[in-house]
């Protein structure tokens, strides 16, 4: 039996399939990214779920594709969470970048970008993947983002920038004060799933001019940033995998328009493309 497996920060989702591709089970954890977890940590959460730990000893690999496993150090701490739990598995790490490479994919080379918890890019050509701006996190990047837009409302929320309605539903919805934010983006762990949390209410309220042009100025610097800088950007698709992709393709697509950028496929999940993917070019192997 085979894992594959695609972790944000915020959800996983765990394909088991048989040698040959074919659908078994699909398990959902929490999301998982080594720059903030230890191995420890994601072994325990893992353990948490009963029906990954009731196929641990049948599975015999795992594609794993995560948040934060961009270098050796960080793809480390993931493997050795993974290695104590599928004990008879062979074990592959690599960055989620990958997944929505594969995902994307469609036998011509192609510019795929993450939009969920995080966000990030790569030029695709088949086989390898080519970075120019790589993600710097919800601190210093991730723009167009859950925790992009999620710094943009609180931010607007304490600077009292939104109409009043907006305000005191906010502060009723989420219980909000400034002490309590502070604390939670400062503080508290996984303060990027903490941020990328406000987007729902960002997409229940995105007809109001102060949130369709958060999310059109949002947009646009993601794909200035993370789409223009490679040369190609204007002759070959460019494609969206994750949540914030999905539910707010319509900015997207308008500010892709204005930057003369072709938009192809918009997935909330990669975990079935990648499938596909992984068929024709990695389980004769596996």
């Amino acid at each position: 039996m085979i894992l594959l497996v695609d972790s944000g920060s915020t959800k996983s989702e765990w394909l088991l399939v048989t040698k040959s591709g074919e659908y078994v089970n699909i398990y959902n954890t929490i999301g998982f990214n080594p720059v903030f977890q230890s191995s420890d940590f994601i072994e325990n959460e893992i353990k948490e779920n009963g029906g990954l730990m009731g196929i641990a000893d049948s599975v015999d690999q795992v594609f794993y594709y995560g948040a934060g496993c961009s270098g050796e150090s960080y793809q480390k701490v993931v493997f050795t969470a993974l290695t104590r739990i599928f004990r008879k598995a062979k074990i592959n790490v690599d960055h989620d970048i990958m997944a929505a490479a594969y995902a994307s994919y469609e036998g011509t080379p192609c510019i795929c970008c993450i939009l969920g918890t995080g966000s990030n890019s790569a030029y695709f050509d088949g086989r390898e993947v080519y970075s120019v701006n790589a993600g710097l996190g919800y601190i210093l990047g991730d723009e167009g983002s859950g925790s992009y837009f999620g710094k943009k409302l609180l931010a607007a929320f304490l600077y009292k920038q939104l109409p009043d309605a907006v305000l005191s539903e906010l502060e009723a919805e989420f219980h909000l004060d400034r002490a309590g934010i502070i604390k939670m983006v400062y503080q508290e762990p996984r303060a990027n799933v903490y941020l990328a949390s406000f987007t729902r209410f960002i997409a229940k309220h995105r007809d109001l001019p102060v949130f369709e042009q958060m999310l059109y100025e949002g947009m646009r610097e993601f794909l200035h940033i993370h789409v223009c800088c490679f040369p190609e950007y204007k002759e070959v698709k460019t494609h969206f995998v994750g949540s914030i992709a999905f539910y707010f393709s319509d900015s997207i697509r308008r500010a892709a328009a204005d930057l003369g950028i072709e938009v192809g496929q918009i997935m909330k999940s990669p975990i079935h493309r990648m499938l596909d993917y992984h068929i024709q070019y990695f389980f004769q192997n596996a």
